[in-house]
């Protein structure tokens, strides 16, 4: 399988294995949805974007507008989507049900149901980036229900609004969450009408967000979802329950939220999360392999039906912010970098989706690569590339000054290249990429600009007799069977090198 049809191709195999979740919005199984925003320089034409939902079996979309271009485009094509009433179009629609009936009549009844549209979300995030505007949400949230409801679409589109999770205060622990009681009179008349139309509570969750604005309190691993030892659990001292992530603190938040509101019924579906896979240098953890750890995480953790604490079993489904890249967009680096891919279609990363089900069979092992482990002793790494480099008989000419992989000039660019060529060498054999615990198997492509990986070439794949060059200078054999031999015992040798390194 080519790599760029994998990344969320994998999503749909999860969607698909995954059994209905009675909270799960429009009756069917939690599933995975992207956010396709628009701020590129290259934006795909809509004809292209809908084939590669196609291609990656995405069945659901939020649209940040109602582009008639993408939803003529999505017809026939079985992908659900979530439209969107801009912000600055909530005034009229507000003010006016005559106002609110063409906006439907021009964007909904005129593609629906060739245009299999779910739900209209009426602005987003409209409390915090348009406070101004408040008095007038729900009443723009009923007008659009009303011109749904003439013309018997009520029961089959739903309405709601995104909110941040900013108006939810005191979010930890989640028994003690409540709204931001200044924004009451909008709030509980939102989710009075949620309530009574059997509609979902949008909420956008950002643990990255959360993380880079905490001071430290809150670890990287609890953002990322990544295990961590329970007496390093979040526990909520009111309910005595235990959190292994954030994105589940904040869910339960939402729900406490409602709650201490006296609604107790209301599905959350959140229509955006994300990581960005780069930022500025005030922004050390916006990374590739961040990015793809929190989206790979998240997609299990919802597709897995795990649900949360206070929830167990109700996955809540989730919408990936986003599905490019967006260059154009206002603001810092991170801002413009949260996409699964490019303008071109081409992955920004390949996902980490293993070790479930059905999903394993679709793994392929020349998309795995070898790389530096985080943290590993500087000493040590050097002496593992100066071992690739000469006993282990790998070309790391691409590594040297003037050359496509020179920069950055550092141990761990130059020992990823190293590893990553020898293990793609040895056949993708997960026993080549150890280096006495200074390397790990990732499936983050570490290639950059003209430096391109073994593995990115399509290097070595599991099962594939390769000829190589045996670690042993001495050795004339050939063939994965008796390198690893001559390499077992070169090994030994370069152990004791390694740990001596470490005294050092």
């Amino acid at each position: 399988m080519a790599p760029h049809l994998l990344p969320l191709l994998l999503l749909t195999l999860f969607v698909l294995a995954s059994a209905s979740s009675p909270s799960a919005p429009a009756d069917e199984g939690a599933y995975i949805g992207v956010n396709i925003g628009t701020d590129l320089s290259d934006m795909p034409h809509p004809t292209q974007v809908v084939a590669l939902l196609k291609a990656q079996q995405i069945r659901h979309i939020r649209l940040y507008d109602a582009d008639p271009g993408m939803l003529i485009a999505l017809a026939n094509s079985g992908i659900k989507v979530i439209i969107t009433i801009p912000n600055d179009q909530l005034l009229g629609i507000g003010q006016s049900n005559s106002t609110a009936a063409n906006w439907v009549k021009r964007n909904v009844i005129a593609h629906y149901p060739a245009t299999t549209i779910t739900a209209i979300s009426v602005g987003t995030e409209v409390l915090t980036s348009l406070p101004n505007a408040a008095p007038l949400l729900v009443s723009a949230i009923k007008n659009i229900h009303s011109a749904l409801l003439s013309s018997n679409l009520d029961r089959l589109i739903k309405v709601s609004t995104p909110l941040s999770t900013s108006l939810i205060l005191d979010p930890f622990p989640p028994s003690q969450a409540f709204f931001n009681r200044s924004l009451n009179p909008v709030i509980v008349p939102l989710l009075s009408f949620l309530q009574s139309t059997n509609s979902y509570l949008m909420i956008n969750i950002y643990p990255y967000y959360d993380y880079m604005q905490s001071n430290g309190v809150i670890p990287l691993d609890y953002a990322l979802f990544k295990p961590i030892p329970p007496n390093k659990e979040a526990v909520d001292a009111n309910t005595l329950v235990h959190y292994s992530n954030a994105f589940d603190a904040m869910v339960d938040a939402t729900y406490f939220a409602m709650a201490f509101l006296n609604f107790t019924n209301i599905p959350v579906l959140v229509t955006e999360s994300g990581w960005p896979s780069k930022g500025e240098t005030n922004e050390p953890d916006a990374t590739l392999d961040n990015a793809n750890t929190y989206n790979s995480n998240l997609i299990r953790h919802v597709l897995n039906k795990t649900g949360t604490p206070k929830r167990p079993g109700i996955a809540v489904s989730t919408y990936i912010y986003e599905l490019y890249n967006e260059d154009t967009k206002a603001g810092s680096l991170s801002e413009k970098s949260w996409g699964l891919f490019n303008a071109n279609g081409d992955p920004v990363y390949v996902l980490r989706l293993t070790n479930s089900g059905s999903v394993l069979s679709n793994d392929t092992t020349n998309q795995t690569y070898c790389t530096a482990r985080e943290g590993a002793d500087p000493k040590m790494l050097q002496a593992a590339l100066d071992w690739a480099c000469g006993p282990g008989k790998i070309d790391c000419s691409p590594i040297k000054q003037g050359e496509a992989c020179y920069d950055p000039d550092n141990v761990v660019a130059h020992a990823n290249y190293a590893f990553d060529t020898y293990y793609h060498q040895t056949g993708n054999n997960p026993e080549a990429c150890n280096f006495n615990g200074v390397a790990s198997i990732t499936t983050t492509d570490p290639s950059h600009g003209s430096c391109v990986f073994e593995g990115s070439r399509g290097g070595g794949k599991n099962g594939t007799s390769v000829n190589i060059t045996a670690p042993s200078a001495n050795s004339t054999s050939s063939g994965v069977g008796s390198d690893l031999y001559y390499s077992r015992g070169m090994w030994s040798v370069f152990t004791v090198i390694l740990n001596l390194v470490a005294f050092l």
